[in-house]
């Protein structure tokens, strides 16, 4: 037997809670360099003034967004559906699959920058951006979105190797990826000997630069053959069948990252009424909340192939276990960071500014919302196993109610003079109620072979 068949039979018959974090480490270890990237712009940012950090919260939603649709909503779509393939003992789907991805991927990211660079900036001045704060968030994204083509490849790329249960590969890619990213982006921002500060659009670039050497990368891999399908870069016919294989889950899933970045933009437009430094501090923790996802992604797309080759071969009890444990762990990661920034709240917070002002918000948001991180984790890590089982209705139901929730009672609370404290609670209640029900999701809906 093949070592690719041998990895195979592990994922769908090793004891799970074992397999289950040696395949997410590696995909944690990656999480943790773009915590890095975010801990890391978010500085140099800081050293650049207010307006920028305020700026950076204008933005960061959208650019979050990019991840979220190209990773976690249709990076798992094609992860499962090259895993049920796999886990069926279909060779040549897989193959047809990864083709369709990477024209999945080219699509949405040519979409992606249209869409952002022309109404980018409407769109920042709807949620609030004004004068300086408006100008630095309309430059910094006219550069970012204009290389959103390379975020959706790179997912996609990634997402084909981990629905094949390869983990490590896109891990070290993207761990080299985001190293790169923090040395050009904090040279071009800052500037260094010869080479000018651009400020915030330095950023920027450093982003696309080093995200189209990962594209460039996984091309490679996959054309050579060193991985377990080969990328065929000649003409090949457009199947209907196999595209609404990724599109039935990965469309569907979309709807879960556009709701939560909806629910950001909310308390972002809300909060904007409250002043610069209540943006400011917000966008501290805005960010700590946006770098809790690629922490359960870690967990969560581990749980993908395990779950959709357990689908794929009919050992439907097996993936039901694989999501509970899986959830189970994110929700244990997310309950230690969130138990370490109610206690010391300037351990994230002092990182970034030194205006006793923007502290204060920061430090609210941080012990209000801290407690509610594990059910969060929770949430999303089943929402990334339901799609390995392609059954995601629940968790963007889950999505929805959490939406609503924000929505209306934020609504509520700006007629009535709310104050940060109390749209800060509102976070913590929302993420609470989005884990509970997600879990209750999962348990009513019936998984079978697909």
């Amino acid at each position: 037997m093949t070592t690719a068949s041998n990895d195979l039979q592990r994922l769908l018959h090793a004891p799970i809670l074992p397999t289950l974090l040696r395949l997410s480490a590696p995909n944690v270890l990656a999480m943790v360099m773009t915590v890095l990237v975010g801990i890391a712009e978010t500085y140099f940012l800081g050293r650049l003034g207010t307006a920028p950090l305020a700026a950076m919260a204008l933005v960061f939603p959208f650019a979050m967004l990019t991840q979220m649709l190209s990773a976690g909503a249709m990076g798992g779509g094609v992860s499962s559906a090259i895993s049920r393939a796999l886990g069926a003992g279909d060779v040549p789907r897989a193959q047809s699959l990864l083709q369709h991805a990477l024209l999945i991927g080219v699509g949405a990211g040519l979409v992606y920058s249209v869409i952002f660079v022309v109404w980018g900036p409407w769109l920042y001045q709807l949620l609030g951006g004004r004068d300086a704060v408006l100008l630095e968030a309309s430059a910094y994204a006219r550069v970012l979105f204009s290389g959103a083509l390379w975020v959706w490849l790179i997912n996609t790329l990634a997402s084909v190797l981990r629905g094949t249960g390869d983990m490590h590969t896109p891990s070290i890619a993207l761990m080299v990826t985001s190293a790169l990213q923090i040395m050009v982006g904090g040279v071009l921002c800052l500037g260094a000997g010869p080479v000018p500060a651009m400020g915030m659009v330095g950023l920027a670039w450093g982003h696309i630069i080093a995200t189209a050497t990962g594209v460039a990368y996984f091309i490679w891999y996959l054309v050579t053959g060193q991985g377990r399908l080969r990328l065929k870069l000649h003409a090949f016919g457009v199947q209907g069948r196999v595209l609404a294989d990724i599109l039935k889950v990965g469309a569907m899933a979309c709807l879960s990252p556009v709701q939560s970045v909806l629910a950001i933009l909310i308390f972002t437009g809300l909060l904007a009424q409250l002043g610069t430094e209540a943006l400011a501090g917000y966008g501290i923790g805005q960010r700590l909340e946006f770098l809790l996802i690629p922490i359960a992604f870690g967990v969560g797309v581990a749980s993908v192939p395990m779950v959709g080759m357990a689908i794929g071969a009919g050992h439907v009890e097996r993936a039901r276990r694989v999501a509970w444990v899986a959830g189970g762990v994110s929700a244990f990661n997310l309950a230690l960071i969130g138990a370490l920034v109610t206690l010391a709240p300037d351990l994230w917070a002092g990182l970034f500014t030194q205006d006793e002002l923007v502290l204060a918000y920061a430090r609210q948001y941080l012990v209000t919302a801290g407690p509610a991180f594990p059910f969060f984790g929770l949430g999303l890590t089943l929402y990334f196993a339901s799609q390995g089982a392609g059954q995601v209705i629940g968790p963007v139901l889950a999505g929805t109610v959490r939406l609503v929730l924000v929505a209306g009672a934020g609504y509520w609370l700006a007629q009535h003079q709310g104050t940060a404290k109390q749209f800060y609670g509102l976070v913590a209640v929302a993420m609470v109620l989005y884990g509970l029900v997600t879990a209750a999701s999962v348990k009513a809906t019936p998984w079978r072979r697909r």
